[in-house]
């Protein structure tokens, strides 16, 4: 069971962290000036750190190797991405071919 006593302080804080970082970028562009290349390496971050993310979520669950139905539903939303689809469309392409894959036996 999850202990919410410690769950939401860890939420907000981490709400506000977020918050402070994007208001940071916001009121700190004109005062910080970065190289092109400090740009473009940390667009990369970004990118790795998601992908890293992605990988996690899709693959693993909390002990063990998800099965099949997770990272088949990751790929259909990924492929419904790559086509411009809506989020929404997105969100409900993946998550249909995986229930739909766990009430076929393939978990």
């Amino acid at each position: 069971m999850i202990d919410t006593a410690h769950l939401v302080p860890a939420i907000i804080a981490f709400a506000a962290g977020t918050y402070a970082l994007r208001a940071g970028g916001v009121f700190l562009r004109h005062r910080v000036s970065v190289t092109d290349e400090a740009e473009q390496v940390l667009d990369r971050a970004v990118v790795t750190l998601l992908t890293a993310v992605l990988l996690t979520a899709a693959l693993f669950t909390t002990t063990e190797l998800a099965g099949a139905a997770r990272p088949t539903g990751v790929v259909a939303g990924g492929l419904a991405a790559l086509a411009r689809a809506p989020l929404v469309v997105v969100v409900v392409v993946a998550a249909t071919t995986t229930g739909v894959l766990r009430l076929m036996g393939i978990d």
